[in-house]
């Protein structure tokens, strides 16, 4: 069920997989303690609540035994969900500024850091902020009532787009060093046109801390995901590495192979990404119902998936 907070349409924080503990709703739990989710049995204890006694268990343990014999239900602990978004500003995501009527990425960034912030707030979870705009960690570690605006505020604002290459694996590196206070189950959001490759290692080493990665995709349909039959036209081509501008005249041949290795491309990032797991969010536009539309259906996907296993 999506919620709306003020004009933002908010996402629940459904995770991967299946698990004990319903915290708020969706998220698990790895603790015991009070909440709404069963997830075993065990001998009865002093001081343990009168309405934690399963009385069919106790009475089948009683009858297979002989003597009296006190069966309690063990719950999952209500939990907060804790969620990192970490943001990629390489030049390329600084893309494609005005008049270009094409996917302006910086804008598409802010609106799906927006969105994770609000459903992040609405779920009560912590959350954190990761990015190398100028080349060094900036870390807004997990905090619930004044880190919302900061994110947003930080997304929003004057930020440069001046990340290295390798920010991702930096980043993955960086979360990696502040393990202890990013538990099992965390939500970490990549925020990424994920047109500078990332080793395989990085994203093993991620899931392999239990994390749950998810990838946001934004890539500009037309230039970055395919390419336009422009033979014969001048036009501007980016260079993704700086983000500067070149005018350029593609015959047909160029443009054929050029759409077909953004496609191929494209096709190859979002198999690898999944390769390891990962659910992907595609952003393919800058406008914030679309932007939330996107993690909209990516959580229904989640929820669909879990429940008809």
């Amino acid at each position: 069920m999506t919620t709306t907070t003020g004009e933002r349409r908010t996402f629940p924080l459904v995770p991967r997989r299946r698990s004990t503990g319903l915290p708020f709703g969706d998220l698990p739990s790895r603790r015991r303690g009070q909440g709404g989710d069963v997830i075993g049995t065990r001998p009865y204890q002093s001081g343990d609540p009168i309405t934690s006694i399963d009385w069919f268990a106790s009475a089948r343990a009683s009858s297979a035994t002989g003597g009296d014999e006190f069966v309690v239900r063990d719950h999952a602990a209500d939990e907060a969900a804790r969620v990192v978004v970490v943001v990629d500003r390489r030049p390329s995501m600084s893309l494609y500024p005005p008049p270009f009527p094409w996917l302006a990425k910086h804008v598409a960034l802010r609106e799906a850091v927006a969105a994770i912030a609000a459903s992040a707030a609405a779920a009560r979870a912590d959350i954190a902020e990761l990015d190398f705009a100028d080349g060094e960690a900036h870390w807004l570690p997990p905090g619930r009532w004044d880190r919302q605006w900061q994110v947003v505020e930080r997304a929003n604002g004057d930020t440069p787009f001046g990340a290295p290459e390798d920010t991702l694996e930096r980043s993955i590196a960086f979360l990696e060093e502040h393990r202890t206070g990013l538990p099992v189950s965390t939500f970490v959001f990549v925020l990424s046109d994920f047109l500078a490759p990332t080793t395989a290692e990085a994203w093993q080493d991620a899931v392999a801390h239990g994390w749950d990665v998810v990838p946001v995709v934004i890539q500009d349909p037309v230039w970055e995901r395919s390419f336009p039959d422009v033979a014969g036209v001048a036009v501007p081509v980016a260079d993704p590495r700086t983000g500067d501008m070149t005018l350029v005249r593609l015959s047909r041949r160029q443009v054929r192979r050029r759409r077909d290795e953004n496609e191929q491309r494209y096709h190859a990032v979002v198999a690898e990404l999944e390769s390891f797991g990962l659910d992907v969010v595609e952003v393919a536009a800058s406008d914030p119902s679309t932007v939330d539309g996107a993690f909209i259906a990516w959580a229904e996907e989640r929820r669909r998936r879990r429940w008809s296993r």
